[in-house]
């Protein structure tokens, strides 16, 4: 079975793409259009991308790279070379979508540029992902994923309120400006292939352009508007949302933390009740969300002080008798046991032929009746390259020995 069988039960089968990308942004949008169904081809440098070096590892293989590298075949190709950049263009002809996220303007510096990629393929999708966008007086300025959240405005958000301590803003523990970035790159990439589809070849459709900056900035809900009108600049609120109250993590008895939303009247009342607290309903201070949200820290003070006395999973099972929203704060752990992340395959145990058995998140989104399955976990440097050079570009033996032994193919 090819490997463009063994994706056909997906939602994008029959969709090849061509990843022209590093770190993390890129390669993220191309595992999850991989995972559901697309034939994703990665070009890495012969050396590999750098994030199969990053966390942990067995025998020096990355981890995360199981899953970074999912649902993906290997190309290993040198592009500085021009004999290289005759590889990718011959791989062009035969994809639907190429997605990059080089700095602007450095594809067409490597003779890659948009136009030149379509003279091979006139209605290939483009999806570019920088730090800034493709145009603007920022375009050039060299980003990560922490500096998109820190211009998007997360960074300054999630952090303790002013004045409770001067550590520096706390991050997200994970990438999330890279894979938001990704996501947006995903959801752009499926809607021109649907434009497409649906309509045939329109160029103003056919380019995709995602900024690291712009995708976090795109959830920051009333920052701006509420700047706009008001002048208010929102500040961090700690574990604390600063719309809704009850809604905070709470401290147990056995040293965990357990996240409580009661913010709703019968939620509240319900919480309450469990608190035996049953006289606050009728206190002024906690009428109504608004006169929560005013008086916040003093209503968690009084369930701090209630969650204190209960272990976690005490409280987690009266919170849950009483249908209010709650849980634990989970750690990996938590996440590989749970049975509903378990039941959907959200957790499951993947054989990686590199690494053993290797726990792997499923795939979002879910399609019950058309599930996306991990068809091969992250692979070696180049593991695909002979493969795809010869069944798919129908390259012969001694053009493969040339590439080869001239160092442009791995």
């Amino acid at each position: 079975m090819s490997y463009e069988q063994e994706g056909a039960g997906g939602v994008l089968s029959g969709i090849r793409v061509l990843e022209i990308g590093h770190f993390v942004a890129a390669p993220f949008c191309t595992r999850l259009l991989g995972d559901l169904g697309a034939d994703v081809i990665k070009i890495e440098p012969p050396q590999g991308d750098p994030v199969r070096q990053w966390g942990a590892q067995i025998d020096g293989r990355s981890l995360w790279w199981s899953v970074h590298g999912r649902n993906k075949r290997s190309v290993a190709l040198d592009l500085k070379a021009p004999a290289g950049r005759d590889v990718l263009l011959d791989l062009v002809e035969h994809c639907d979508v190429v997605v990059e996220n080089f700095r602007p303007g450095q594809l067409a510096k490597m003779g890659l540029a948009p136009e030149v990629l379509r003279q091979r393929q006139p209605n290939l999708i483009v999806a570019h992902v920088s730090g800034y966008g493709q145009s603007g007086p920022g375009r050039n300025q060299a980003a990560f994923g922490v500096i998109g959240e820190a211009i998007g405005g997360i960074r300054h958000l999630t952090n303790h309120p002013p004045g409770t301590y001067d550590l520096p803003p706390v991050r997200v523990g994970v990438s999330v400006g890279d894979s938001l970035a990704g996501l947006y790159a995903a959801f752009g990439i499926v809607s021109a292939l649907w434009r497409r589809e649906r309509f045939g070849s329109d160029l103003r459709f056919q380019t995709v352009d995602v900024a690291l900056t712009e995708s976090v900035l795109s959830l920051m809900e009333g920052m701006l508007p509420e700047f706009g009108a008001l002048g208010k600049v929102k500040q961090p609120t700690g574990g604390a949302i600063a719309t809704a109250a009850p809604s905070n993590a709470y401290p147990t008895a056995d040293g965990q933390w357990i996240l409580i939303a009661a913010n709703s009247e019968p939620l509240f009342a319900k919480l309450l009740g469990l608190m035996a607290r049953t006289d606050l309903l009728d206190d002024p201070r906690f009428q109504g969300n608004a006169q929560r949200v005013q008086n916040a820290r003093e209503l968690d003070a009084l369930i701090e002080h209630w969650s204190r006395r209960h272990p976690a999973e005490a409280l987690s099972e009266m919170l849950a008798d009483a249908d209010i929203p709650a849980s634990k704060v989970y750690t990996a752990e938590d996440i590989a046991r749970d049975p509903q992340y378990r039941a959907r395959g959200m957790v499951r145990e993947v054989n990686d032929p590199l690494l053993g058995t290797v726990l792997h998140p499923g795939i979002v989104p879910h399609f019950p009746d058309g599930a996306g399955q991990v068809r091969n976990t992250g692979p070696d440097i180049g593991a695909d390259s002979r493969s795809i050079a010869r069944e798919l570009l129908g390259y012969d033996e001694s053009r493969l020995l040339e590439l080869e032994r001239a160092g442009v193919l791995k």
